[in-house]
C-alpha cells in the first residue's frame, strides 16, 4: 500500500469517528449550543449571578435560599426623641391637643411652642395666673402674650422624656432652642413640668428640683413682680442650685431648704450651674443673665431676658 492511500484511509476513520460522537451526544440529548457554552462559562466565572438570581427550579432537594442580610445601619450621634404622635401624658399637652397646631413653631422633632388654648386658660386661672377675682388690678401679662413651650430632655436616669413651660412669647424661639441644644448634648433636668402641677407653689417646685419659666409672682416677700410673672425667667435644677440671699448679719438664707448641700459652690458635685457649665453657656449666648452672677445675692438656677425695647 503507498503512502498515499494510508493518508486517505486515516483521515476517512477519523471523519467516522467524528460523525459516529456526534450521533451519540444528539441521541443522548447531550449536546451543548453556543448559547449554552456562553452560559455555563459565564455562571463559572467571578461576576457569575448569585443564587437568588438563578432560575427558580422544582428540585425539592435542594436547600432553600436564604434572604439577603440588610445591612446593619450606623448608630446615630444624635438622640431618638420621644415620639410626638402618641399621646401626650403631660398636662399642659394635654389640655393644648391639636388645637394650637396651625398657629405651632416647631423647631425639631418634639420642640415646638404655640398659642395657650382656652381649656389650658382654665386650667392656669386661680393658679399660676391670677384669677380676677384674686387681684384688684388686672394682671400686668395677658394669655396672649404667653406661649406653651413643648421640649425633650434627658432625666436623672438618663431617659428621654417630654417637658413643658409657659414663656413669654419674646424668649419663646430662645428657649426652643437652647432646650434642644440641652437635649442634644444629653444634659440632664429631673423634671421640667408646669408650675400648676404644684398649685403655684414655688417652694414645692425647687423642692421637687422641677425647672420652670411662668409663674405670676412676687420676689420673696416684697410687692415687686418676679421676672417669672411675666414669662421671662427660668429655674434650672433648682435643688442644686439654689437661691441664696444674706441678712445684715451675714447670715444665708437658702431655698429651697433641702438645698443646704448645694450652697458652698466651691464644692464639686453632679448638676452645678456655673460659668463652665453648658446651661450658662447656652443662655448666656442667647442674651439671658444669670443670678449667680449678682451681688446682693445669688440665684444660681435663675436665668432671665427682657425683652428688646422698640420705638
Amino acid at each position: 500500500m503507498n503512502k498515499n492511500k494510508l493518508l486517505t484511509m486515516v483521515a476517512i476513520l477519523a471523519a467516522i469517528v467524528v460523525i459516529a460522537s456526534s450521533l451519540t451526544r444528539v441521541a443522548t440529548h447531550d449536546s451543548m449550543t453556543l448559547t449554552e457554552y456562553m452560559e455555563s462559562n459565564a455562571a463559572s466565572s467571578p461576576d457569575a449571578a448569585l443564587p437568588s438570581q438563578l432560575p427558580a427550579t422544582s428540585d425539592s432537594s435542594a436547600p432553600p435560599q436564604q434572604p439577603p442580610v440588610s445591612p446593619v445601619p450606623s448608630p446615630s450621634t444624635a438622640p431618638s426623641p420621644v415620639p410626638t404622635s402618641l399621646p401626650s401624658t403631660l398636662t399642659g399637652a394635654s389640655l393644648n391637643g391639636v388645637s394650637q397646631i396651625k398657629q405651632r413653631i416647631e423647631l425639631a422633632e418634639g420642640f415646638y411652642y404655640e398659642p395657650i388654648s382656652d381649656k389650658l386658660c382654665r386650667y392656669m386661672t386661680g393658679v399660676s395666673y391670677p384669677a380676677p377675682e384674686d387681684s384688684g388690678a388686672s394682671p400686668e401679662i395677658t394669655f396672649e402674650e404667653l406661649r406653651y413651650l413643648h421640649i425633650l430632655h434627658y432625666n436623672f436616669d438618663g431617659e428621654s422624656t417630654e417637658g413643658e413651660l409657659i414663656c413669654n412669647e419674646s424668649i419663646a424661639d430662645d428657649l426652643a432652642e437652647i432646650f434642644y441644644e440641652l437635649y442634644r448634648n444629653e444634659y440632664q433636668l429631673e423634671k421640667v413640668l408646669l408650675i400648676d402641677e404644684y398649685n403655684g407653689d414655688d417652694d414645692a417646685s425647687m423642692e421637687d428640683n422641677n425647672t420652670s419659666c411662668f409663674n405670676y409672682r412676687t420676689i420673696g416677700d416684697s410687692n415687686n413682680l418676679s421676672k417669672h410673672a411675666y414669662g421671662l425667667a427660668v429655674d434650672i435644677n433648682p435643688m442644686y442650685n439654689p437661691y441664696i440671699t444674706y441678712t445684715g448679719n451675714g447670715r444665708e438664707n437658702i431655698a429651697p431648704v433641702s438645698a443646704q448641700p448645694y450652697a458652698d459652690r466651691s464644692a464639686s458635685f453632679p448638676y452645678k450651674i456655673d460659668t463652665e457649665d453648658l446651661c450658662y453657656k447656652l443662655f448666656v449666648q442667647h442674651g439671658f443673665t444669670w443670678g449667680g452672677n449678682w451681688n446682693n445675692s445669688k440665684d444660681y438656677q435663675h436665668f432671665q431676658k427682657s425683652p428688646a425695647l422698640t420705638d
